[in-house]
């Protein structure tokens, strides 16, 4: 009688495990194998070594795993939903076990075990998991064994957004910027993605009695388990960490195989090759952005006519005005004279320092200013608005939307849909009748925003100017959904695998981009809602691969003006001069801090915690050397107090 092994495969979203079992269901060969997104090839190498391994046995083979249902299929094997391959092995090694918690690389899971098998699953987002762990230690230069290293010596636990890469990137540079551990930083990492997948998945039911902890992230990261177990206010009676816990899924795949048919060696390799000829046709190229270089010239000349009135700066006299947008990622300033002329204007990245890029421009803004012109008011809008205002004095501050509006009403008086979209916020303001009716704003996923473009160009080894060269001249742009960052690495791969090009998948971005904003953020069901005098603004729409995917997708001409990043200062430098002139005496000189005052400011940073209530809020204090305080952190009023 030949003998009979029991494989388990599981193709989970980075990586190929696979578990062999002689007849008495002891494992005899394991193998854990990054597939980068090439699937279908890591799963006949695996497959192809377990044929060479045991060329004399035969085999029962199931696959299990977010990735294995499209090889189970071309490979003529049994496919088990990866919840049941977990519930086998659970219950046959760790049959105590009340509550999973597995993390994989783009999955993230929690099984509670009672009387009804209940999961919890991530779907679009996979912030918290081993892929947005691998971003978050780039950061720090290291890789994730790294950041256990570093969490090992922590002191301090600083709030971290892990729901989306992007963001948590936000939180991270400053904390690099101020100085602070990287320790610290490293377990304050390990928090968020508990925070994550407590606050995502568990939405409120209780995580109690014997936890085990699965998955490859838990199994070599103790410091993350130590997270999870201090956050849960485990015993050490309730914590399980079973042996090769990465691999009991596949485990209960192999356990699950039992029943089927066992096949041979030679019959194991056919399907091995029919496997490996198999073309995955799921995906259809989208339309191209332009389809001949006429279209082009065209658009570009369309595109030429929005353009802000101007005035020479170098012989001007008389009042001006100055508008700042401290945005997420970057930050503009602008100065226009008493007829909403533009006068200079900067645009630069902020460093993840707000309040030192808006110094310099100041001081570049001071170096070329007039004599004669005199800053009569100032205003300032954006993410960093009320740090900066309080540092340097400034006279206005006012909400985002606001200032757009105010700026969009330059270019089209009559507008009835607004969309901006920056490096990492996107806004979307319906007017109606003149008044804004409603505002919708990105929250909890920047995908599809500057910084998303700029990631994904980085990773191709473009520019953000080749990026848009290329996907002007595709001609079958890659069909990549609205997803997350983290998993659209994975499709971008797997589309470069299906032979799309850089350009292809650089126009599929671009549409991508464009879904997101239009799907997850405006939520728009009917295109005729927008109206017919659309302006769209914020960084990303100098790009005119986005710009002309989005016209393509609503089937609308609109209006791109050529300060589109610039908007939201110079609404506020509109705002500004509107405020000066209704309010102020005429002899009033702003109270924006002057050249010679700019090199004395100084801040000194604390974190503190609150507790004045149950939250405890760390908070971060900057003390400034004006004798002003800002306080940042607090969920509520009584922090800032």
């Amino acid at each position: 009688m030949e003998k009979i092994l029991h494989v388990g495969v599981d193709v989970g979203s980075t990586t190929v495990k696979i578990v062999v079992m002689d007849n008495e269901l002891n494992t005899i060969y394991t193998d854990y194998t990054r597939h980068f997104s090439d699937t279908k090839n890591t799963v006949c190498n695996v497959l192809e070594k377990l044929a060479s391994d045991y060329p004399e046995a035969d085999f029962t083979i199931a696959l299990t795993g977010s990735g294995a249902m499209s090889a189970a299929k071309f490979l003529d094997l049994k496919f088990i939903q990866e919840v049941v391959s977990c519930k086998r092995s659970v219950e046959k090694y760790i049959p105590q076990t009340d509550v999973v918690i597995e993390l994989g690389g783009e999955d993230a899971k929690i099984i509670y075990f009672d009387k009804f098998i209940e999961q919890r699953m991530n779907g679009t987002c996979a912030g918290g998991t081993g892929a947005f762990l691998d971003q978050m230690a780039s950061l720090l230069s290291t890789d994730t064994a790294g950041l256990n290293e570093l969490a090992k010596n922590h002191n301090t636990i600083y709030p971290i957004a892990s729901r989306c890469g992007v963001f948590a990137k936000t939180d991270i540079q400053p904390l690099l910027n101020e100085g602070a551990r990287k320790e610290d930083i490293a377990a304050s990492i390990f928090q968020a993605v508990v925070n994550q997948t407590i606050s995502g998945l568990a939405c409120g039911r209780p995580i109690r009695g014997k936890v085990a902890f699965l998955g490859g992230p838990l199994s070599y990261l103790p410091e993350l388990r130590n997270r999870f177990i201090e956050t849960l206010n485990l015993k050490e009676d309730e914590i399980i960490v079973p042996e090769e816990a990465h691999l009991l899924v596949a485990k209960g795949a192999a356990l699950d195989s039992l029943d089927s048919k066992p096949i041979t060696v030679e019959k194991l390799r056919s399907k091995i090759q029919v496997l490996k000829s198999s073309v995955d046709t799921t995906t259809e190229p989208l339309p191209p952005l332009f389809v001949t270089g006429e279209e082009y010239t065209k658009f570009k000349a369309r595109h030429e006519i929005a353009k802000v009135e101007t005035n020479d700066l170098a012989t001007y006299e008389g009042d001006c005005y100055i508008g700042i947008d401290a945005g997420s990622t970057t930050t503009k300033l602008v100065l226009i004279d008493r007829d909403g002329k533009l006068l200079h204007s900067i645009y630069g990245s902020n460093e993840g320092n707000p309040l030192k890029s808006v110094i310099k421009m100041l001081k570049e803004l001071y170096s070329v200013l007039p004599e004669k012109a005199i800053v009569r008011y100032s205003g300032i809008t954006g993410y960093g608005e009320k740090l900066v205002q309080t540092a340097l004095n400034i006279d206005l501050n006012e909400i985002e939307t606001i200032a757009h509006y105010t700026a969009a009403k330059q270019f089209m008086p009559n507008v009835t849909s607004i969309v901006d979209i920056g490096g990492q916020d996107m806004k979307y303001i319906k007017m109606k009748d003149n008044v804004i009716d409603n505002i919708m704003l990105n929250e909890a996923c920047s995908s599809g925003c500057g910084s998303f473009i700029q990631t994904f160009a980085s990773s191709l080894n473009l520019s953000i100017s080749e990026f848009v060269d290329e996907a002007l001249q595709s001609r079958r742009p890659a069909p990549l959904g609205s997803r997350c960052t983290v998993f659209m690495n994975s499709k971008i791969k797997q589309s470069q695998k299906e032979g799309y090009s850089v350009g292809d998948i650089s126009a599929g971005l671009s549409y991508s981009v464009v879904k997101n904003a239009i799907q997850k953020v405006m939520k728009v069901r009917d295109i005729e809602t927008l109206g017919n005098h659309i302006v769209v603004q914020g960084g990303t729409f100098y790009n005119d691969a986005v710009l002309r995917a989005f016209e393509l997708t609503v089937g609308k001409d609109v209006i791109r003006p050529n300060i589109a990043g610039l908007m939201g200062a110079y609404g506020m430098a509109l705002l500004s001069k509107e405020q000066y002139e209704a309010n102020m005496d005429m002899t009033y000189v702003s109270t924006i801090t002057k050249l010679e005052e700019l090199d004395n400011i100084d801040v000194k940073v604390s974190h503190v915690r609150c507790g004045r209530c149950e939250n405890n809020c760390l908070l971060t204090v900057n003390a400034f050397s004006n004798g002003k305080k800002f306080i940042s952190g607090n969920r509520c009023e009584r922090g800032s107090r």
